[in-house]
This record gives structure tokens, sequence and C-alpha cells, in this order.
């Protein structure tokens, strides 16, 4: 189950939508339940399973901080938070994040990262934990943000998922194997093959941080991401593959309301 049994739901400043609703694993980058290191800016995971998160988080008058338990039993949670007391600028805006879920992505269609942001803010980055449904190369799609108004064509358009994340031809080094990274902003970090028994589908978790260069948009945002592949004789692959991701930026509040969450079973990796 994608964040093993827990949402992490934020809520900035006595709002009644959350901020902040995404499985513990994935916001923390580690949506497969096996857990896999991060050495990131704002994330970053070590042995033997500190999460840890540095995104920078103000908020005026309150902070209400929820772990939810979707497990049938009862688990032991240990945390820390640090926090400042001090002035927060009249324009800052609040941090959000936001997880959703293609199982599969349908035939000809795309991966949606985020949809209907509505205000004002910057879009800081990207998680996804994707899952190969049938073989061959499967990151040749592209990202692409719609912002203010551009609707029939992106604002910006990617060149292939493994160069948004930082990589290049197929993150494949040495010949033959996939060469994991995590750098302080961006990383493809954990490769998941099957072992021959009950574990199927190669898996993948990959990371890419708009610290420096961040995506900023005056009235909406949007984002999708393509599953595509490689074929034969040099065609496209339209695939159907398992694709999480959680959308990370800031925003003026009000902010739009979060799509419903499935229910266990969709949770579930399987």
């Amino acid at each position: 189950m994608h964040g093993v049994i827990s949402f992490l739901i934020i809520y900035w400043d006595g709002e009644e939508e959350p901020s902040v609703r995404v499985p513990l694993g994935d916001f923390f980058c580690n949506g497969w339940c096996e857990r896999s290191n991060v050495n990131s800016i704002p994330i970053s995971v070590n042995p033997a399973g500190g999460f840890n998160s540095y995104w920078e988080m103000p908020f005026r008058k309150s902070a209400k901080i929820v772990m939810e338990n979707l497990a049938d039993h009862e688990t032991i949670l240990y945390y820390q938070i640090d926090y400042t007391l001090t002035e927060v600028p009249e324009d800052m805006a609040y941090f959000h994040a936001q997880w959703r879920r293609s199982n599969p992505v349908q035939a000809e269609d795309v991966h949606t990262i985020i949809d209907g942001i509505k205000g004002k803010g910057h879009y800081v980055g990207t998680y996804m934990a994707w899952q190969v449904n049938s073989n061959g190369w499967w990151g040749e799609g592209e990202i692409k943000f719609y912002m203010d108004g551009d609707n029939q064509y992106p604002t910006i358009c990617g060149t292939g998922t493994e160069d948004y994340f930082g990589g290049a031809w197929n993150f494949e080094q040495p010949q033959g194997e996939y060469g994991t990274f995590s750098t302080p902003y961006l990383g493809f970090h954990q490769v998941i093959k099957p072992d021959g028994l009950y574990r199927a589908n190669q898996r993948f978790g990959m990371y890419r941080w708009h610290i420096m260069d961040p995506v900023r948009f005056a009235e909406e945002l949007k984002v999708t991401i393509q599953a595509l592949g490689w074929r034969s004789e040099g065609r496209y692959h339209a695939r159907q593959d398992d694709i999480a991701s959680v959308a990370y930026w800031y925003q003026t509040e009000p902010h739009a309301t979060f799509p419903a969450l499935p229910d266990k079973d969709g949770l579930e990796v399987i």
C-alpha cells in the first residue's frame, strides 16, 4: 500500500480543507513500502527508517498536523516537529502537497500530476512511484505544465521522463543495469526488481525539486506526464503503467478542494 498504513494531513490557520494530504511514504519519496534512502535538500531518508522533511511551512496563527492510520490495528508513531516564532511576510505563500494515482494510465491518456490549482504561487517539486506493466523502455513521456490560461498547448514541455529527473539514456549505466542516484535537487533513487516468485513488475522511485527553478503561476496550474515508451520499428508505445505521484507547491489561500481518495483496495500495491 502506498504510504504503508498512514496519510499525512496538514491544515493551516484553521482551514476546513487540508493543504497537504499524501500517503506518508510517498511524501518522503518512499511510495513502494520498501525503504530507499534519499539525500536531498528538502527530504532526507536515512537508515533505519528516519524520514525527515525540511520544506518551509509558514503559517500565521495555527497549524494542525494529522497522521491518519488506515490499518486495522494500532501502530506506534514517533515524531518531532520544530518551529520558529517569527513574523511571516504578508505575501508569503502556504505549502501544499497532493497525491494522485493512475492505476493504470488509460490507453492514449496521460497521468495527471496536479490539476485544478487556483491562485498565485509556485510549483516546487515532483515525486513519482512508477510501475511498468509491459516490456521495454518506459520513460520517454514528456512532462507538461499548463499555466494561466494555456490549455491547448503547454506553457512548459519537457523532453522526456529521464531528462526531467536528471538522467539520460534510459538511466542505463553500466550497460544493462539501471544506475541509481540521489542528489540535492533530483534523483532516480529506487529500483525494485521482480524476485522470480511473488514480486512482479519493475518499480521505480524518482524526485525532482524545483527549489532553484520554481515554476511560478499567477492564476492556475495543471501538470501532466505521458506514459510513453518504444515499440518495434522505432514507434512510440503509449503505455498503461501504474503511476502514483506527489505534487509539491506553494500558493496563496484559499486553495481548491482536493479530489476524493481511493479506498484501501485502491491504495494497495498489487
